[in-house]
């Protein structure tokens, strides 16, 4: 594409933002609603929809959104600025930089050679061994980006060990085929464990709008089943639906050993963050029973980081990205849950209730539920989704009587799986796809087809499971 054509676009997307923004702000306000939360919504849906076009990346979407927030009058600076001391926002933020550690140290490397050393003699096997290890450091991520950059070198040099290179079409799906099982883990992995993504603990707090605490604990329980069904199955029908060609690879188990054995035993600062990270799960664990501050004990642990000298300031000083998250989770997390206080969602839900009016509540469940998913096509982040249709969908579930765990925790799980939908559908996806090991037209058609296999396993185990638990 010529530089003139991709400006030509870019000016395109921008009048497009800019007709929805005046569009919404002129149009007359809906009886029922209030100037402001009309005023609010039209300044969200145009920072989502930007996002979603693809024409400002999420911070400056956000920065630009509470500007014109506060500029205007629609919300005060006090209530534009208020989540920026938000107990899930701070712990969002400082669980990013505690999973800092992981990576220095080397503890995630050693974990995941470790696993290969174990199940690597096959592709498939392989393929395992990457979905466990995602699983057992997912715990103490909440980035999957993050997770994603542990283990891409891995996956990447175990697809080059075996002969794999992008350009060689008789090699290269032996690389994609494990590639794409690091796009699916991290899905997964992350709908697994409550603090393995920021979105997470995002959506929980809008569970919690419906009267649903949800923590550490009671998350892990209800996941539980559905994503160890998903882990155990989902290699394998990758693997069938996408013949990885090389099927036997004997000498990794040999090679991660004498890797390791060059890695040496774990040092100091391994073991430090093992037994920290050790630390603050279980204390995640039993925040709810023994009323521990979540948010707090993620900083005991940086704390603890930091006087041992695991993490320095200079790491600090070298993380730009998780201040950008900071300022746009904060911004949009605030304006999401005005939009809520001034009964904007609520509206919404009723709206769209009418539609599902004389339906039961079983068939108005698995409605929401499949929409949300598939509306992701149009979204480029997940966390954009979550703030701008969970609790929406959420609150017109509850009114059609499905009980509210049941679909708190489905859309909770499905804001996870749904990211490989579209190679753009997370940012951890990214990494993966610039491999160069999977074209475009495998991405969407695996993509799709790991959505719905997830999609059916949520729906026939983890309904019955969720509603035996919740």
């Amino acid at each position: 594409m010529s530089t003139a054509a991709f400006g030509m676009g870019r000016i395109v997307k921008l009048v497009m933002l800019l007709a929805l923004f005046f569009g919404l702000w002129f149009t007359p306000v809906p009886e029922g609603l209030t100037r402001e939360s009309w005023h609010l919504f039209a300044i969200f849906a145009s920072a989502i929809f930007s996002v979603v076009l693809n024409i400002f990346p999420l911070f400056t979407s956000s920065l630009v959104a509470v500007a014109v927030v506060v500029l205007t009058g629609t919300l005060t600076p006090a209530k534009a600025y208020g989540a920026f001391a938000n107990n899930i926002v701070l712990l969002v933020v400082t669980a990013f930089l505690v999973s800092q550690s992981v990576v220095k140290s080397g503890l995630g490397k050693r974990i995941s050679l470790l696993v290969v050393s174990v199940f690597g003699k096959s592709t498939l096997g392989l393929a395992y061994s990457i979905f466990i290890t995602d699983t057992l450091i997912a715990p103490g991520f909440p980035s999957n980006t993050a997770r994603g950059g542990v283990l891409f070198p891995i996956i990447l040099a175990l697809a080059n060990n075996g002969g794999s290179t992008p350009d060689d079409d008789k090699t290269r799906r032996f690389g994609g085929y494990l590639m794409f099982c690091g796009m699916a883990s991290l899905a997964i992995t992350s709908a697994l464990w409550f603090t393995a993504t920021s979105g997470n603990p995002v959506g929980a707090s809008l569970a919690a709008e419906q009267g649903l605490k949800i923590d550490f604990g009671s998350w892990l329980l209800a996941s539980s089943v559905p994503c160890l069904v998903v882990i155990a199955l989902l290699p394998l029908l990758l693997y069938r639906l996408y013949p990885p060609g090389v099927t036997a690879t004997p000498e990794a188990p040999a090679r991660a050993r004498e890797e390791l054995r060059t890695m040496g035993p774990m040092s100091g600062h391994e073991w430090i963050t093992a037994i920290t990270f050790i630390i603050m799960i279980t204390g995640w664990v039993l925040a709810a029973p023994y009323n521990l501050n979540g948010t707090a004990i993620a900083i005991a642990g940086l704390a603890t980081l930091m006087i041992t000298g695991v993490l320095t300031l200079d790491d600090m000083s070298h993380q730009g990205g998780t201040l950008v998250t900071f300022i746009w989770l904060a911004i949009l997390f605030g304006m999401s849950g005005q939009l809520n206080e001034m009964g904007f969602m609520g509206y919404v839900g009723e709206r769209m209730a009418v539609g599902l009016e004389g339906l039961a509540w079983p068939v108005a469940y698995v409605a929401l539920l499949t929409a949300y998913v598939f509306l992701h096509f149009g979204f480029v982040s997940q966390n954009a989704q979550v703030l701008a249709l969970l609790g929406v969908f959420l609150d017109v579930g509850v009114k059609s009587g499905v009980p509210v765990a049941l679909m708190a925790y489905a859309l909770l799980f499905a804001s996870s799986y749904f990211s490989v939908i579209t190679p753009q559908g997370g940012s951890q996806n990214i990494i993966f796809v610039a491999s160069g090991y999977l074209k475009q037209s495998e991405l969407y058609r695996l993509g799709m087809l790991t959505t719905m296999f997830c999609l059916v396993v949520f729906l026939v185990i983890g309904t019955p499971w969720i509603l035996w638990v919740g």
